[in-house]
């Protein structure tokens, strides 16, 4: 195996103390937003919660997950930064965890989010953790504990496709594929709510605290004139003894979970697609130093070299096509064990990196070996001699090779994420199963001092765009907006790229088919 190896006096090297200083001050206030995100609803809110003796959702399934295991919470920063941040998270929390050894998506409503009901970004979270559920066959536990739409933003999450009810069709498919759906009732489940228990495979409820039912007690007195306690409407002891509409029936929080954990102990195992696991093996540099090889100023380069030997198994990368278009970085390594192929950008996209981009795509799939993106790219190289020698037509290839690639891909950006390189990168658009952010990174489609640039020499008008695409651009825009599945601390990379690997080995296994590649 080659080892890898960088010029350490070379400038693409952030490697000066002043770098180091700044960009662990970008880590600070990272953590600081992610605990921010993390913390609930407003104390009141929090303490009225535990008044009624329940717990919060990330204490739930701190209780549900098996202890000492990972649990990869995705999307922490969905809404940040709409709404006057009063959704932290989009009120729900959202990730992957071991239940008895098994792999599950964990869905859990935040009642002290307003009351946990859902605006977009909820519904666009959870249809997400749906959606990873579907393509890595995981189990789906749902902590309800939801009032359903907020009402002032109904035009916003009820009519469209991909609106409140998709979850149900969602459930409804996943069900259908053998992917177990289990909900635990551990509070409302009002209106379109109830269905969420309703359409799962097994359902557990709270005595005296969970309740489902399509209308509460004010709905039914406005509709019909009779008075109910929510408790004799819909509660454990109906639902379980009269409706059946649920299975199981909980003393309280602790033992619901406890249920739940062994509910799963029963479910069938998924047989991971046979692949050469080797044991993992430490890389050869601490993971720390990832920060000196990253900077917030996006037009130093970035040696994408270094970042992947801190990221692989150590000397495992064997690189492909060293000395043929260099501006892409391509090979094969080991993360945890697991064999991938790395894609990574050392600048922008010339027509032979583009080519030796589509090539090595093949050579993955042919080999049923997943895919790593590190994406910091500012797009394909422009001119009129590469025009003429039709950097369009190789920019296709590459595109092609990824919009039909059958292997697992995951897509890390690094740096910048700009242009149509982020499409030929396995961008959002083509379907990674997961896209990941460092702090620093920006995506757009293009710098803005690049579109204030262009604008003025057609005549437009500039008007503020640089601001606003600083703005627009950032990691923490990205993730409010669900574009993405979660920003992560560098040093977390590898722990999580392994994790993640791991679950995606869940899948079947795909052969590739390629449309036309234009010669």
């Amino acid at each position: 195996m080659e080892k890898l190896k960088h010029e350490e006096a070379d400038d693409a090297a952030v490697t000066d103390n002043v770098s180091q200083v700044d960009y662990r001050s970008v880590i600070t206030e990272f953590h600081r937003r992610v605990a921010t995100v993390t913390s609930h609803g407003p104390a009141k809110a929090v303490e009225k919660h535990r008044e009624r003796g329940k717990l919060l959702a990330r204490e739930r399934i701190d209780l549900l997950v098996d202890r000492r295991s990972p649990f990869v919470e995705l999307s922490s920063f969905a809404a940040y930064g709409q709404y006057d941040d009063a959704f932290p998270s989009a009120g729900i929390v959202t990730g992957i965890g071991l239940v008895n050894g098994r792999e599950c998506m964990i869905v859990a409503n935040d009642a002290t989010v307003k009351g946990g009901t859902y605006i977009r970004e909820t519904i666009r979270k959870h249809i997400r953790a749906q959606e990873i559920a579907m393509q890595n066959q995981l189990p789906c536990i749902y902590l309800v504990d939801s009032g359903g739409i907020f009402l002032p933003e109904q035009a916003q999450v009820f009519p469209d496709r991909f609106d409140f009810g998709r979850v149900f069709f969602n459930q409804a498919r996943l069900s259908a594929e053998g992917i177990p759906q289990i909900a635990v009732v551990m509070g409302s489940c009002t209106a379109g709510g109830a269905y969420v228990p309703a359409m799962c495979d097994e359902t557990i409820i709270v005595r005296n605290q969970g309740t489902i039912f399509i209308g509460g007690p004010p709905l039914v007195k406005a509709a019909t004139g009779e008075e109910v306690s929510a408790e004799d409407l819909g509660g454990g002891d109906v639902h379980t003894k009269i409706s059946g509409v649920a299975d199981h029936l909980a003393d309280d929080d602790v033992h619901a979970l406890r249920i739940c954990r062994d509910l799963v102990s029963g479910l069938p195992r998924v047989k991971k697609r046979e692949i050469d696991i080797a044991a993992a093996v430490e890389p050869e540099f601490p993971a720390e130093e990832l920060y000196n090889y990253v900077s917030t100023d996006l037009k130093k380069r970035i040696d994408v070299k270094a970042i992947t030997e801190r990221l692989v198994d150590g000397e495992t990368f064997q690189e492909f096509k060293a000395e043929y278009g260099k501006t892409l970085l391509t090979g094969f390594a080991r993360i945890k064990g697991i064999p991938v192929g790395i894609i990574g950008n050392q600048s922008f996209l010339t027509a032979e990196a583009a080519r030796k981009g589509a090539h090595f795509i093949q050579l993955c799939n042919q080999r049923q070996v997943p895919l790593l993106f590190l994406q910091n790219i500012s797009g394909f190289i422009v001119g009129k001699k590469y025009e003429h020698e039709g950097i369009a037509r190789d920019g296709a290839k590459l595109i092609n090779a990824v919009a039909n690639s059958a292997v697992p891909k995951i897509t890390l950006v690094v740096g910048g994420s700009f242009g149509a390189g982020n499409y030929a990168m396995a961008g959002r658009a083509y379907d990674p199963d997961f896209l990941l952010m460092w702090p620093h990174s920006r995506i757009a489609v293009m710098g803005g001092e690049q579109a204030s640039g262009v604008l003025q020499t057609i005549g437009g008008k500039e008007n503020g765009l640089i601001e606003q695409f600083e703005q627009e651009s950032t990691a923490y825009y990205s993730s409010s907006r669900l574009w993405d599945d979660g920003i992560f601390d560098p040093v977390d990379t590898r722990d999580l790229l392994g994790f993640l690997f791991r679950v995606t080995l869940n899948q079947p296994v795909k052969d590739a088919r390629y449309g036309v590649f234009r010669m």
